[in-house]
């Protein structure tokens, strides 16, 4: 497998520097290599050059015969696709022999959301007269208001807010670059702990900082902060649904259409590059045209 290293580590730096791409996606590009390698030392195959469909279609044999989803499978071959382009450009090999395989049809997932009486209970759970109900109460009102990720979310800097005119300025994935409107629910909110709850958190630090959401010593939040603040809401709400910030931005987009947002204008909120991301949610929304007819229509 040692020949392999050296592309591979090269390919991880393309990703980190020029994609700019988030540790989990480097981390299932390397498990999804490495699973190719080892295939290939088993195989007997000395060099990626010598890799053509043959090879590949064995490969992806053994996948099924692993018994796993079709999820994964596309990604693997989507993950090989990119690495093999990556060669190409490099001028190390001349064809991509992941370029005409086809991805497996699946079901895409219907994303889960929350529905308005349990976004109210959420709402209800934190002390504003503290420094950390202030941020908590802050944080799910921004997620929800403008749906943006939680990688953003960490990311926020003071500057980065007007709330003059209601605005976000957001760094997304690949270093994209948007500005997502807020509310003035969100607006009142995120004043007020910007003026009163960050300023006593970041005493305890005692160096200033730009970045808007902090911890309980006055560090910025990590993503995983985020997350574990959400799910402490969701504890102190009763409620029984797993709230990860994602569905928050599910819940942002599935409302938005509902309440009659077109498609183009969602997909440019959240960021997202192609429409087809953004479709997945008129499937809620079909759903629930669907319940009120039934519940609403006399001859349902």
């Amino acid at each position: 497998m040692n020949d392999y290293m050296e592309p591979s580590k090269q390919f991880v730096e393309y990703l980190q520097i020029e994609k700019n791409a988030s540790p989990y996606t480097v981390k299932y590009y390397q498990n999804d290599l490495e699973k190719f390698f080892l295939f290939l030392s088993a195989e007997g195959i000395d060099g990626l050059e010598h890799v053509d469909y043959r090879v590949v279609r064995l490969f992806l044999t053994g996948l099924y015969h692993q018994r796993l989803s079709r999820r994964s499978v596309s990604r693997t071959i989507s993950s090989l696709r990119s690495f093999y382009r990556f060669l190409q450009r490099e001028e190390k090999i001349t064809t991509n022999p992941f370029m005409h395989v086809s991805l497996p049809k699946q079901d895409q997932p219907i994303p889960g959301f929350l529905y308005a009486e349990e976004l109210e209970k959420l709402f209800e759970v934190s002390d504003l007269t503290d420094p950390l109900g202030q941020r908590n109460q802050a944080i799910l009102e921004v997620l929800y208001a403008t749906g943006i990720r939680v990688s953003e979310c960490k990311n926020l800097s003071l500057s980065h807010i007007d709330f003059t005119i209601g605005t976000l300025f957001v760094k997304g994935k690949g270093r994209k670059e948007r500005y997502v409107p807020f509310g003035s629910f969100a607006s009142t909110v995120l004043d007020t702990y910007i003026r009163d709850g960050r300023e006593q958190l970041m005493k305890k630090r005692g160096v200033a900082t730009d970045t808007v959401f902090l911890n309980a010593r006055g560090n910025p939040l990590t993503e995983r902060g985020i997350r574990l603040i959400l799910n402490k809401m969701v504890e102190r709400a009763a409620l029984t649904v797993h709230l990860h910030p994602h569905k928050l931005r599910h819940t942002f987009a599935t409302h938005m259409l509902n309440e009659g947002a077109d498609l183009r204008t969602v997909q440019e909120l959240l960021g997202h590059e192609n429409l087809s991301s953004t479709q997945i949610y008129t499937h809620v929304t079909k759903n629930h045209l669907r319940d009120v007819y039934l519940n609403s229509h006399p001859r349902a």
